[in-house]
């Protein structure tokens, strides 16, 4: 049966736009990246969905099922659990995005300096590149929370060093492939500068590769950070965060009160799902790489 045929049969309710775009391969990506939008505007409008503030304890609501007052059920204190998973989206996506971001702008920028000015500052990136790369992340913001404190804050600035290098090498690679091209002797021999045919040229050539980057080490920093926080060291309770409501709900589980646990742990997995699925879409649509 032919996309139209199937349109038709729908009785016309298949937008155009949309089956082309399944027709296209492209109805993964664009379901995960409905799934990531849908978690991002649930933590912006946190306050405004949220039944109860995540923070309330009711005593005479404690570790309660699902309900048409507790749509998840409580937690051991009496806590709304969706309300919970709702505002803590917040600290779940936050702290993972200044990890992408703040690893994103200086792996891109030591790579493209690298590639273009080589010898010796090539060979120092490269080398500290490699030094980080052998630290696992999450021993890495363990033995920075060891030194400076527990705090969301410390895992944000140890785990962004731990990630710069899945950035800045793959970048290195791809600026050092783009320096010799002709284009780049090209506008050289017209007289333009260095930093102007990098900043002007080299990135914007480039920003597809630190897009794909940085959308698939998105959900691989979700999961250290939501472990980072399962293992005491992250955000601090009584504040709602995706990684300690599993840790917080862990005993309720041998109890036969999985809840709280059950559902953190599910928007986790979904989410970090969803990025790799959207970056996967992005890599073959931005990059022609089919995989």
């Amino acid at each position: 049966m032919s996309t139209y045929q199937l349109a038709a049969a729908a009785g016309g309710r298949l937008p155009l736009g949309r089956v082309r775009a399944l027709a296209r391969g492209q109805g993964v990506p664009i379901a995960a990246g409905t799934v990531v939008a849908l978690v991002v505007l649930a933590a912006v409008f946190a306050p405004l969905l949220a039944p109860y503030d995540p923070n309330a304890v009711d005593p005479l609501a404690v570790s309660q099922g699902s309900s048409a007052a507790h749509w998840l059920g409580t937690d051991d204190t009496g806590r709304d659990i969706l309300s919970r998973l709702l505002y803590g989206a917040r600290p779940s996506l936050l702290a993972p995005a200044l990890i992408t971001l703040a690893a994103g702008l200086a792996g891109t920028a030591l790579a493209v300096s690298a590639a273009w000015l080589g010898g010796w500052w090539d060979r120092i990136v490269s080398a500290f590149l490699d030094l980080v790369f052998g630290f696992p992340g999450l021993i890495l913001a363990v033995v920075g929370a060891a030194v400076f404190g527990a705090g969301l804050d410390i895992a944000v600035i140890t785990l962004s060093l731990a990630y710069l290098p899945y950035i800045a090498r793959i970048v290195r690679s791809a600026a050092l492939r783009e320096r010799a091209l002709p284009y780049v002797s090209a506008l050289g021999m017209l007289g333009f500068s260095g930093r102007r045919i990098c900043l002007r040229h080299l990135l914007p050539n480039l920003l597809p590769l630190v897009l794909v980057q940085a959308t698939t080490s998105f959900g691989y920093t979700m999961l250290d950070v939501a472990a980072f926080s399962f293992i005491g060291l992250g955000t601090q309770p009584p504040t709602a965060e995706w990684g300690l409501m599993v840790a917080n709900g862990a005993p309720g589980i041998i109890g036969g009160q999985p809840e709280q646990s059950l559902y953190a742990g599910l928007v986790i997995v979904v989410f970090v799902i969803a990025c790799n699925l959207l970056g996967g879409g992005l890599s073959r649509r931005l990059l022609g790489e089919d995989r």
